[in-house]
């Protein structure tokens, strides 16, 4: 079923920020595949290879969200994450960029040597304010936002991940980029943790009436969990480019079974595959997010839940500076 033209149109026409080198590559796995005893085509997807801010699938997302930020008028960007997360990062990054403040809300305890993302943030320039626990993150960007209101700023929260509905429509866009350059996937695996991207692939899929099956596979909450909130999501796109209800809406596959003892805490899987890619493929993932997703896809290989005339696309959303916390 061809994509309806008019949603097409609308999706194209959201503003965006020019940072990303894009299309990212796709590049095929083979040598992964004899690893792994044969089995489907392998193919990845490279969003680690944006060249922008060390890259990954948080620039596509903010590249819209940012846009929106500065089309208000916003003088600073907050939002917030874990001390190494890759969205503050990428937000940091954007933000020194184009010229404006940012405050990034950690939880967790300052670091006495920053490295990684946390380092990248320092030299960023970013204002990083720590607090104990995730649930005080929210409240905490909200306050900060006050405070700068009340001092004559003009201040834009950027939700956890930037998953909200513009930046989930950034991985709707994705899907067209991927089928300019591949036949459609039978299967994409991916890292899933605040939900945006796979709420993206999914209404990706959907409008361009594909039938191939969307994996996430959590770093961090349970299935439930990321599965209302990528619902909610994936409602919030339809309104976003005037979609018909349940337009844009397919089956929301998350697979929870990879966690282990909890976010940011390798599995022997893990671990298994972090090793696997980068002595087969020279393709570097992160403890915390792609490592977990490629033990995912790994065991759907070799358990041949995937056909082995099926395609299988592995979405790399980037990561690898979590490789020198």
């Amino acid at each position: 079923m061809p994509a309806d033209s008019s949603l097409v149109a609308r999706l194209r026409a959201l503003p965006s920020l020019s940072l990303a080198q894009t299309p990212t590559p796709v590049e095929e796995l083979a040598r992964l595949r004899d690893a792994l005893g044969g089995g489907p085509r392998i193919l990845v997807k490279r969003d680690d290879a944006v060249a922008f801010a060390f890259g990954g699938n948080k620039v596509r997302k903010m590249r819209l969200v940012a846009a929106r930020a500065i089309a208000e008028g916003a003088d600073t960007l907050i939002t917030c994450g874990g001390v190494q997360s890759n969205h503050a990062r990428v937000t940091a990054s954007i933000a020194a960029r184009m010229g404006l403040r940012c405050v990034l809300v950690v939880n967790g305890e300052p670091p006495a040597r920053p490295t990684a993302n946390a380092l990248l943030d320092r030299l960023t320039g970013a204002d990083v304010r720590y607090v104990a626990s995730r649930d005080e993150r929210a409240p905490a960007m909200d306050a900060i936002a006050a405070e700068l209101r009340h001092s004559g700023g003009r201040p834009f929260i950027v939700p956890l991940g930037a998953s909200t509905p513009l930046g989930a429509a950034a991985y709707v866009q994705a899907i067209g980029e991927l089928l300019d350059q591949s036949p459609a996937p039978d299967v994409i695996v991916h890292a899933t943790s605040s939900g945006g991207t796979q709420a993206g692939l999914v209404a990706g899929c959907r409008l361009h009436g594909l039938a191939t099956r969307v994996v996430g596979i959590s770093a961090d909450d349970p299935a439930g969990a990321l599965t209302a909130r990528i619902a909610e999501l994936l409602q919030g796109v339809e309104s976003l480019l005037g979609a018909p209800a349940g337009a844009l809406r397919g089956d929301i596959d998350v697979d929870d079974s990879f966690v282990g003892e909890g976010y940011g805490i390798p599995t022997a899987a893990s671990d298994e595959a972090l090793r696997l890619c980068a002595s087969t493929e020279a393709l570097f993932l992160d403890p915390t997010y792609t490592a977990k997703a490629m033990a995912g896809l790994i065991a759907r290989v070799r358990a041949r839940a995937v056909g082995e005339h099926q395609t299988i696309v592995f979405w790399h959303t980037g990561g690898q500076v979590g490789l020198f916390a």
